[in-house]
């Protein structure tokens, strides 16, 4: 007998997004499980970052609702930032830490306590950053800049991940790298919120896509069958 579907952590109902007269979101819907996938598809000025802002309570849906575990999600619940670790497109780094102290800082900053060490050497080692642990993030590759993003995620708590574009800036082992990471994520039942504009780690990760165009959904299902509908892939990979 085949086991149940979790039941949804987050729910985002008829959402949309407008801003004075222009419609960056029309109306949608989706549902994320934990230790499930989401992959967000589509060409630059889609909709993708402003629907992942909003799944994050980062930004509020000019129509719809945002459910998380049941409650409505706000730019200040506590429980919702708590729980909701975000690699986005606007990360930026205090430029007198190093790589080490950011990770020590966000660890601290979510409770780790006496555990923050270990969780930092644990995430230097599984982002590959070990060598650049006493760097100053001027010093990085935009490639190690990510990694170190990336890294943050694994010293917080978290029960859902909102990634935008993460595979930015990482040639194609480290992409490989990264599906790893978030197929890891998922095994520790993460829910998982993903835009990306590569195939590779759409069909790695996820378990639905989601394709926008012009704020409009486009398609929805299996990685395979919708990934092989989209004719201007190629344009962007």
């Amino acid at each position: 007998m085949q086991a149940a579907d979790p039941p949804p952590l987050l729910t985002l109902t008829e959402v949309s997004r407008t801003y004075d007269d222009r419609t960056v979101l029309e109306p949608l819907d989706v549902e994320l499980a934990p230790g499930r996938c989401t992959a967000v598809m589509g060409m630059n000025g889609s909709g993708k970052s402003t629907l992942l802002r909003i799944a994050a309570g980062r930004d509020t849906p000019t129509t719809g609702q945002v459910r998380y575990e049941g409650r409505v999600v706000t730019q200040d619940d506590i429980v919702v930032r708590t729980e909701i670790a975000i690699v986005g497109d606007q990360v930026s780094a205090y430029p007198d830490l190093t790589v080490r102290e950011h990770l020590q800082l966000v660890a601290v900053a979510h409770g780790a306590g006496r555990d923050a060490d270990d969780l930092v050497d644990r995430a230097l080692t599984e982002c590959r950053l070990d060598g650049r642990a006493d760097a100053l993030p001027g010093s990085l590759s935009s490639g190690q800049r990510q990694a170190m993003f990336l890294a943050a995620v694994l010293v917080r708590p978290r029960r859902l991940v909102v990634l935008d574009e993460p595979e930015q800036h990482l040639d194609p082992a480290a992409r490989r790298w990264l599906a790893g990471l978030l197929r890891a994520e998922k095994q520790n039942g993460a829910a998982l919120l993903v835009a990306t504009h590569h195939a590779e780690l759409a069909l790695s990760i996820a378990d639905q896509v989601i394709v926008l165009s012009d704020g409009a959904l486009t398609s929805r299902g299996a990685p395979d069958a919708v990934l092989a509908e989209i004719s201007w892939l190629a344009e962007i990979r």
